[in-house]
């Protein structure tokens, strides 16, 4: 069995992109960055900052609307998706995007001792 699976966590990086389509059907466009460091054979610490585009459909789409801000820290599941389109210039383009079917704010809690 082949699975196709995403899980991330990361930052908005700007307000969620909402669209309603005349049948009534709603999407969300989203990007959400993740950061990873990591120090060079020569001890030179380095980090490194991802931007991933999100596809929202439907309910989860209206869920995103509703609960997340820009900046807000989100867990998300989904599958990756290719497509291609033709640009208005003629040339083809290609994108490469998740399609977001479950996520969850992540709160940072101090421990109780702060």
């Amino acid at each position: 069995m082949v699975i196709n699976k995403v899980q991330l966590m990361g930052h908005l990086g700007q307000e969620p992109i909402i669209k309603t389509f005349d049948s009534g059907f709603i999407m969300a466009s989203l990007t959400i960055a993740t950061d990873e460091s990591y120090t060079t054979a020569t001890g030179k610490k380095v980090d490194n900052t991802q931007w991933h585009r999100l596809v929202a459909w439907g309910d989860i789409a209206t869920r995103i609307q509703h609960e997340l801000k820009k900046g807000a820290k989100v867990s998300i599941e989904g599958k990756l998706s290719q497509r291609s389109y033709n640009a208005k210039d003629g040339s083809k383009k290609y994108v490469t995007e998740i399609i977001v079917n479950h996520f969850e704010t992540v709160i940072n809690r101090k421990p109780n001792n702060e």
